[in-house]
């Protein structure tokens, strides 16, 4: 097996609507283990992910948990995602999706490199930045 970069992304209770949101924007298969399919089925936080793997048709691999019970929580800014290829349609359609509900903080557009360029932050609060490659480069 090649080795791979996944981007995992830590979460404090929401890991599944993340993924299901992730899988809507993506397309693919999304794998889920709960804490509690591996241990105690009736302690709290039984429901929450322990693990979360979603695979996609166009061979992204994105990687999720929630905090495990008992652990506190600590949101991270220090993070992107990075999307980018030269399909501007694919790639523009991820954009749509992931700023729905979402906040734009840099607009997907031309940028003094040549490509287009965009960042925005999820309704998860996850930033992404998406370039697309300029025809030619």
């Amino acid at each position: 097996m090649v080795s791979k970069l996944n981007p995992y992304l830590g979460f404090g209770d929401n890991a599944r609507p993340a993924l299901e949101f992730y899988r809507d924007v993506f397309g693919g298969t999304l794998a889920v283990n709960t804490f509690g399919e591996f241990g105690d089925k009736e302690s709290p936080g039984a429901e929450l992910v322990m693990h979360g793997q979603l695979e996609t048709p166009s061979g992204f691999t994105l990687m999720a948990a929630d905090t495990p019970p008992g652990m506190e929580y600590q949101p991270g800014s220090s993070i992107s995602i990075s999307l980018s290829g030269d399909d501007a349609e694919e790639l523009r359609g991820y954009w749509g999706k992931l700023t729905t509900s979402g906040v734009v903080t840099v607009p997907l557009e031309k940028q003094m490199w040549g490509d287009e360029f965009g960042m925005c932050r999820d309704k998860f609060g996850i930033s992404w930045m998406v370039n697309i490659v300029a025809s030619g480069n």
